[in-house]
């Protein structure tokens, strides 16, 4: 099999497409950390350094759209904040959890992927996306699909 774990029911997205509603691009903004993010990627880019760097995270915060804030998030002159490589799983799930909590057309959107397997449809991000060959680690797929099992969970709580 070329393309293993992946059978008609995939559901594939791409978290930088503005319209796509479980992408970290699309304009729904939420209040984490006593802040207003306008999108998953601002708060995600800014996350990547010491908030003792006011200024840099506030420009990317205030960024005027999701691919400017990639873009200052990715500034070669600042230095990224040393358990990024720990903690960037957890900053992308607190982020989407997040986002889902405060839209409810977002969450509608994940929990009506029920069962099916979520995959972020990249082909040159091996860590985040699924590859060009989908053997790689779908990291944002397993994301969503770990927000989606925990948005499950409580509705499952309030319905008993």
């Amino acid at each position: 099999m070329i393309f293993p774990d992946v059978d008609e029911t995939t559901l594939f997205v791409d978290r930088n497409d503005t319209d796509e509603l479980l992408g970290t691009y699309s304009d729904h903004g939420f209040m984490l950390d006593q802040k207003h993010w306008p999108s998953v990627e601002h708060y995600f880019q800014a996350m990547k350094f010491e908030t003792t760097d006011e200024v840099h995270f506030e420009k990317i915060r205030l960024s005027e759209s999701p691919k400017y804030a990639r873009k200052f998030g990715r500034v070669k002159s600042k230095k990224i904040r040393s358990d990024w490589p720990q903690v960037k799983r957890v900053v992308m799930t607190r982020a989407l959890y997040t986002k889902c909590k405060a839209h409810e057309e977002v969450s509608a959107a994940l929990l009506e992927s029920a069962s099916r397997k979520i995959m972020e449809n990249s082909q040159y991000d091996y860590y985040w996306g699924c590859g060009r060959d989908r053997r790689a680690q779908n990291i944002y797929g397993k994301v969503l699909m770990d927000v989606r099992a925990k948005l499950t969970a409580e509705s499952a709580e309030v319905g008993a």
